[in-house]
C-alpha cells in the first residue's frame, strides 16, 4: 500500500505538469504523448547544459509571480557560484504552479518541470551524472518534503522501469534537507539571522512572520512544531516577534493576535513578512492583499480563522497600524543569510553518506 501511494503521488505530479487540452477517448494517448514531449525537452536541456559530472536539483513548490522567479533565478546563480563542480537545475513540485507558469499567469510563460523528468534526464545516455544531489527548498520537513523524498525513492527503485539498473546501482544520491530541519541548530540559526535583519522593525512594533503550515491530516513528521519553536527562539530575543501560518491548526492570524494581546500588545505597528521560500500568492494575497470580510466585526470559522481577510486588513481592523508600509514582501530565498542555511544543508549532504534506496530494494547486490 505504501509503495502504491508513493507511485500515485509521483504520477500525479508528472501528469499534472503536462498541459492536457484534449478530452475523450484520446486522453490516454495525449497523456503519453505529453509525457514523451516533456521528457524530451528536459533531456535536451540537460544535455545542452551539462558541464560537470555531478548535478544539484533544487526542488521548490513553485509560483507564478515574477518576484518569485527572480528569487529562484538568483538562488540557481548562487548555487552555481558556490558549487562550481556541479550543474544546477530547478524543478517545481506543484502541478498547478507548473501548468499556470506554462500558461503565463501573471508573467511571461516559463516551463518548469516536475522532479521525475529531471531525474530521468540525469540518467540518460550521454549524461549519466555520477552524483545527484536533490535539495529541498521547503521551509519545514512536512508534506511537500515527503514528496521530494518519494521522487528520489521512485527514481532509485526504477519505478517506471526505464532507467539502466547498472547505473542506478552505482550512482551516488544525496538529499539536502529543508530550512528548519533541525529543531535546535536550524531554528536557532534562522532566528538569529532574522533578528539581524529585522531588529529595527521589532524595536518599532510587532514583526509577524506568516508561514504556510500543514493541515493536521498532512502534518508529516509533526513538522508544524517548527513554527512554534521558531517563535519561541525569536521571543527569547524580543517579545515583538511572532510566527503564524495560513494552514496550521491553532496558529492562524487570530491565534497570533491572541498571543500578542496576552503579552500586552494591544496597539502599535504590525510588520508582516512571509516565512516562505518565496513571496508568491500567499504573500501578495493572504498576507498583504486587500481581501476584507469586515462587517463591523469578524466571524471566525470552526477552526478559529477569519476567512477572506488578509493579515494586513485583519490587524488593521483589530486596532493596529498595519498597512502597505508595514508589509515586508520578501521571500526567504531573497535573504542571502537565510538562503545560506539551505546551501549549508546542501554542503552537509554532499559531505555526508550517500542515500542507498537502490540497495534497500536489492539488498542481495
Amino acid at each position: 500500500m505504501k509503495k502504491i501511494n508513493v507511485l500515485m503521488i509521483a504520477m500525479m505530479a508528472i501528469i499534472g505538469s503536462m498541459s492536457l487540452t484534449a478530452c475523450g477517448d484520446d486522453d490516454d494517448d495525449n497523456t503519453a504523448n505529453n509525457y514523451t514531449v516533456y521528457q524530451k525537452a528536459v533531456n535536451e536541456t540537460v544535455k545542452s547544459q551539462k558541464k560537470n559530472n555531478k548535478a544539484i536539483l533544487l526542488v521548490a513548490f513553485g509560483s507564478t509571480w515574477q518576484q518569485a522567479y527572480d528569487a529562484f533565478d538568483a538562488t540557481v546563480a548562487a548555487y552555481k557560484s558556490a558549487f562550481p563542480g556541479y550543474d544546477v537545475f530547478l524543478s517545481f513540485s506543484s502541478a498547478i504552479c507548473i501548468n499556470r507558469a506554462a500558461e503565463g499567469e501573471n508573467v511571461a510563460s516559463r516551463n518548469f518541470y516536475a522532479p521525475p523528468f529531471w531525474l530521468t534526464a540525469f540518467a540518460q545516455d550521454g549524461v549519466k551524472y555520477s552524483e545527484i544531489v536533490v535539495q529541498s527548498l521547503q521551509v519545514i520537513p512536512g508534506e511537500e518534503y515527503t514528496r521530494v523524498i518519494n521522487y528520489i525513492k521512485d527514481f532509485a527503485n526504477n519505478s517506471n522501469g526505464d532507467i539502466d539498473d547498472q547505473y542506478l546501482a552505482n550512482v551516488t544520491l544525496k538529499l539536502g534537507v529543508p530550512l528548519l530541519q533541525d529543531a535546535e541548530k536550524d531554528v536557532n540559526k534562522v532566528a538569529t539571522e532574522l533578528n539581524k535583519l529585522y531588529a529595527s522593525n521589532a524595536a518599532q512594533g510587532v514583526v509577524a512572520f506568516m508561514g504556510h503550515g500543514n493541515p493536521d491530516s498532512y502534518d508529516t513528521y509533526k513538522a508544524n512544531v517548527r513554527y512554534t519553536q521558531l517563535e519561541e527562539a525569536l521571543q527569547k530575543i524580543s517579545k515583538n516577534y511572532y510566527v503564524g501560518t495560513v494552514d496550521m491548526m491553532d496558529n492562524f492570524k487570530t491565534h497570533v493576535l491572541a498571543r500578542m494581546r496576552a503579552n500586552g500588545i494591544t496597539s502599535g505597528k504590525v510588520f508582516c513578512h512571509p516565512l516562505m521560500s518565496i513571496d508568491g500568492d500567499h504573500g501578495h494575497n493572504d498576507m498583504a492583499g486587500d481581501d476584507d470580510a469586515w462587517n463591523n466585526g469578524f466571524e471566525e470559522n470552526e477552526e478559529g480563522e477569519v476567512e477572506d481577510t488578509s493579515w494586513k486588513m485583519y490587524f488593521q481592523h483589530m486596532g493596529y497600524t498595519c498597512d502597505n508600509s508595514t508589509m515586508i514582501e520578501k521571500g526567504l530565498l531573497e535573504l542571502p543569510t537565510i538562503r545560506q542555511v539551505w546551501m549549508d544543508h546542501t554542503r552537509d549532504a554532499i559531505n555526508g553518506e550517500p542515500l542507498d534506496y537502490y540497495h534497500s530494494k536489492y539488498p542481495e547486490e
